[in-house]
């Protein structure tokens, strides 16, 4: 995983120096791939000098820190923290250390919060709802996450959300049955690039469809090959037939997240948050149609346009840096 304040990936830091050391214009590469040029001057330099090892992110923490607190100011906090049992205010004026401070040395000592310890021994007794370690996968398309939002289909006219007045007769109409679209979604571990597809239900034969549908959408945007894919436990991916010959058809492995820990598939479920703020509910839809034919231009802009937080940068970028 790249820093994420960097401009290339490594992968993007191996195409530049390749392209220089072929006789290119450091200049002209650098305007490509969207740096500057002392910046391809840098990584250039440190290819010469220590080949690939050179390209990796280095830490960017300082090598002397003056004003750090002090060890045995550190050990008085943490003292006053096993003594007292209380938070950084309290801390604070026992030992003279600003509450700020001692919220960071009790992070830096991975002190957990009192919420999660027993109030008596002082020891953590609370399990946590996250997976120990965050993960990335290190290239396009060695995991893709699958998993199906389902929305309430919008009656014609809007129903109450179209209506700020909230009328008796918008009332009613929302309460008719009009049925749900489930949404499709598959997203890239690495790039975060997205497909998704609004069907009529979610069975095993539909799911097949979408994936095989989302492997040439990768395979256009230039991810060839999905190597795993990982989804939830839900009957239309462990039992379906067609599901299973479908992952096959791609040569990819099948995974399955623990039962009862949707963070392991993460990724998608942030993505199904993102769909239904930025796009389903973003405005008040007049119909349905309205609403479908909205996904797809807002996918392309989530794709191209959108800077994805959690990589600094958009996903088709992260696919190839030019």
């Amino acid at each position: 995983m790249s820093h994420v304040n960097a401009r290339l990936t490594v992968r993007g830091r191996v195409l530049l120096v390749e392209r220089v050391l072929s006789g290119r214009p450091a200049a002209h590469v650098a305007k490509e791939l969207g740096i500057s040029r002392q910046c391809a001057y840098r990584w250039v330099r440190r290819y010469r000098a220590e080949g690939l090892p050179g390209l990796v992110d280095r830490s960017s923490r300082p090598h002397h820190t003056p004003t750090r607190t002090s060890p045995d100011r550190e050990e008085a906090v943490l003292d006053a923290r096993a003594r007292l049992r209380c938070g950084p205010a309290r801390i604070a004026a026992e030992t003279t250390v600003a509450a700020r401070t001692v919220s960071r040395i009790l992070a830096r000592h991975e002190i957990p919060p009192l919420a999660d310890c027993d109030p008596v021994s002082g020891q953590p007794i609370r399990a946590t709802r996250a997976t120990a370690n965050r993960y990335e996968r290190e290239r396009p398309g060695e995991l893709v996450h699958v998993d199906v939002k389902k929305l309430g289909r919008i009656p014609n006219g809007g129903g109450w959300r179209a209506d700020p007045a909230q009328t008796s007769r918008n009332h009613k109409t929302s309460r008719g049955r009009v049925g749900y679209d489930y949404v499709h979604a598959v997203i890239d571990d690495h790039t975060r690039l997205a497909y998704a597809e609004i069907c009529a239900d979610e069975k095993g034969a539909t799911a097949a469809g979408v994936l095989l549908r989302a492997a040439e959408f990768f395979a256009s945007c230039g991810i060839p090959r999905i190597e795993r894919v990982i989804s939830d436990n839900a009957f239309a991916y462990r039992h379906s037939t067609a599901f299973k010959a479908a992952v096959a058809q791609l040569g990819a492995v099948q995974r399955f997240i623990k039962p009862h820990c949707p963070w392991t598939n993460g990724k998608v479920e942030r993505l199904n948050r993102t769909l239904a703020t930025e796009w389903a509910y973003a405005r008040p839809f007049t119909s349905n149609t309205e609403r479908a034919r909205a996904l797809a231009p807002w996918l392309n802009y989530y794709n191209t346009e959108r800077i994805h937080t959690g990589i600094g940068t958009t996903p088709i970028n992260r696919v190839t840096p030019t």
